[in-house]
C-alpha cells in the first residue's frame, strides 16, 4: 500500500525513473550499511583491546606497547568517519533550521532535498581531495607501523561515498523514506 509520500516521490522521479528501482537500491543501501556496521563494530573493539593493553602493559608491567597510540587513533578514524553516512540516514547530524521550520511543510522539504544534492556534490569534492592528499602522502610511513600514513585517508573516501548514496537516495524518495521505511517494518 503507498502512502501519499510515496506517490509523490514517485511523481518526483520523473517518467523515466520507474519506482521499481527503488527496493534494489535501498537493498543496496542497506547491505553497504551492514558491511559498514561491521567494519565499525570491528575498529572499535580494535582500539579497545589496544588502549587497554597499552594501560595493562603501563601500570602492570612499566612496559609501552609503541604503535598502541597509533594503532588506537587509526582505528578511532576509521570508525567516525564510517559512523557518519549512518547519522545522515537517521536525520542525527547538526543543523541550524531556525529559518526553515517557519516555510510551509512542502517548501520544507524541497529545500532539503535541494540542501541534500548540494551535499552530495561537497562529498564528491572532498572525495576527489581525500584522493589527491592520500596519493601525494602515499610513501610516508607512519612513525611506529610500517603503514602508509595514506591509511588515514581511505575512511574519508568511503565515507564520502557512503554518505553520497543516502543523500542521493533522500533526494530522490525524500527526506523522510528511512523513517518511513523503518515504521513499515514495525508494522508488518
Amino acid at each position: 500500500m503507498k502512502t501519499g509520500h510515496s506517490e509523490h516521490a514517485d511523481m518526483l522521479a520523473g517518467p523515466g525513473v520507474s519506482s521499481s528501482l527503488v527496493a534494489p537500491f535501498r537493498r543496496c543501501l542497506l547491505g553497504v550499511d551492514r558491511a559498514s556496521m561491521y567494519v565499525i563494530y570491528t575498529a572499535m573493539a580494535v582500539m579497545v583491546v589496544l588502549v587497554s593493553a597499552q594501560v595493562l602493559c603501563r601500570y602492570l608491567l612499566s612496559e609501552s606497547i609503541d604503535w598502541a597510540d597509533e594503532g588506537s587513533r587509526l582505528a578511532f578514524v576509521w570508525a567516525i568517519f564510517l559512523a557518519i553516512p549512518h547519522g545522515l540516514k537517521q536525520g542525527v547530524h547538526v543543523g541550524i533550521d531556525a529559518l526553515t521550520n517557519r516555510l510551509p511543510p512542502a517548501w520544507q522539504e524541497r529545500l532539503a532535498r535541494v540542501m541534500l544534492l548540494v551535499s552530495g556534490v561537497l562529498m564528491v569534492v572532498v572525495c576527489y581531495q581525500a584522493v589527491l592528499v592520500s596519493i601525494d602522502t602515499w610513501e610516508e610511513l607512519m612513525p611506529t607501523l610500517p603503514v602508509s600514513a595514506s591509511v588515514f585517508y581511505v575512511p574519508v573516501m568511503i565515507s564520502c561515498g557512503h554518505a553520497l548514496l543516502h543523500l542521493l537516495f533522500m533526494a530522490w524518495q525524500g527526506t523522510q523514506i528511512w523513517r518511513e521505511q523503518d515504521n513499515e517494518e514495525e508494522l508488518s
